[in-house]
């Protein structure tokens, strides 16, 4: 008798429980109160459960029917999904997007997208691949439909490039190394006697940008916040955004330093979307690019906390 339980029964059974009276219940679903009465009966038989007591002026859940009524509301909620999402996906919208996202971009513009993106696409499964450089491998192998690198990186000529937004990168050094005393501009021989720390794979550094490796001695960390917390005890110098450091520029646990070869501007790194370009995204993909191109990169108070440690995803080095 279970199998034969349907949407139609268990809408009237949420309707009247809403309403509170089975005459409001027909007015709601425009139909007749002996209609409800009859589905209810018929739907309370099948069950083997009294949903209300109707020993009263109007009818009152039992214990029974207000345990089911938070099943019934779930399935009823779940049928309306299955059927938005089908017709979602007769439009072309994607089921799932998977992302990498290079561990330099911002939190802030990065949280506040996706945030929107689940309010606009709650159809979509949205999954993320956190990484240090290593981002245009799943891209290319199909693994991931969207990439977020940097500027540096290795992009091939089957995958198209969408600007999004630019980071930050000075270099810094604890107050407490021997580089922060020395009068800037910092040569090149003066760097190559310290220890350059380094999150980016050079394998993965385009040939057309400036190679990230500035000294001879160099460590490679799998993970910003190992490379921070490197910077702070003062092992060594190296590039790291600026969004995830201004509070130990303020606080003077950082100082900024700058280089001989450093660009009027300070060291920027261009955060571009990529896509194949035999596969482009569809809706929700190019709504999520979109999303990103406009988002205000500068972090708020609530979004300080590095992208590196996100729990989603995986975390590879990078530099």
């Amino acid at each position: 008798m279970l199998d034969g339980v349907s949407l139609d029964q268990l809408r009237t059974f949420i309707a009247a429980a809403d309403e509170k009276s089975f005459s409001a219940a027909g007015r709601r679903l425009r139909r007749a109160q002996s209609v409800v009465s009859q589905t209810l009966a018929n739907l309370e038989g099948q069950l083997g459960v009294k949903l209300f007591d109707r020993s009263a002026r109007l009818p009152v859940l039992t214990d029974q029917g207000r345990a089911l009524l938070v099943d019934a509301r779930a399935v009823a909620g779940d049928v309306d999904l299955f059927k938005a999402r089908a017709k979602s996906l007769a439009g072309g919208l994607e089921p799932e997007l998977s992302v990498a996202v290079d561990v330099m971009f911002p939190p802030a513009p990065f949280t506040a997208a996706v945030a929107a993106f689940q309010r606009k696409f709650p159809s979509t499964l949205l999954n993320f691949d956190v990484e240090s450089s290593a981002v245009v491998e799943p891209v290319l192998d199909g693994r991931c439909g969207l990439g977020i690198v940097g500027s540096w990186s290795r992009v091939p000529a089957n995958l198209t490039r969408h600007p999004l937004l630019t980071v930050s990168v000075p270099i810094v050094v604890s107050p407490q190394h021997p580089l922060a005393i020395l009068r800037a501009p910092i040569s090149a021989a003066a760097l190559e006697e310290h220890i350059q720390l380094v999150h980016i794979d050079p394998a993965d550094v385009s040939p057309s940008q400036a190679a990230p490796i500035l000294s001879a001695r160099f460590w490679r960390l799998s993970h910003l916040g190992a490379k921070l917390a490197f910077l702070r005890a003062g092992l060594g110098y190296g590039r790291i955004p600026l969004h995830l450091i201004e509070a130990d520029l303020a606080s003077g646990a950082l100082v900024q330093i700058r280089t001989e070869d450093a660009p009027s501007e300070g060291y920027v790194i261009a955060m571009s979307a990529i896509y194949r370009t035999d596969s482009p995204p569809g809706p929700a993909g190019r709504w999520f690019i979109e999303r990103l191109t406009h988002e205000d990169a500068q972090p708020t108070e609530e979004k300080r906390a590095p992208l590196a440690r996100m729990s989603i995803g995986r975390q590879a080095a990078a530099g």
